[in-house]
């Protein structure tokens, strides 16, 4: 019965949210170093960092819609 403790749904949403705003951190601060590169007018460096400020935000929504369909689920009984 100790094994079942560890399977909790509640421990194990823990752990994707940390993930969830890890992402998103990295997302915003792609998007910080894209404005500021454009501002500079560095445009490669601009849009390499736009590019991956899109691509992990789109992550972190997925994540994010998973984490909350995930989180509807009743307790195991």
């Amino acid at each position: 019965m100790a094994a079942d403790v560890h399977n909790h749904p509640s421990q194990l949403s823990v752990p994707q949210t940390i993930l969830e705003i890890a992402m998103l951190g990295w997302a915003l601060t792609f998007l910080i170093i894209a404005l500021i590169a454009g501002a500079l007018g560095f445009g490669v460096v601009a849009g390499t960092a736009a590019s991956i400020a899109k691509i992990l935000f789109v992550v972190f929504l997925v994540l994010f819609v998973i984490s909350l369909i995930a989180g509807r689920r009743g307790p195991v009984v």
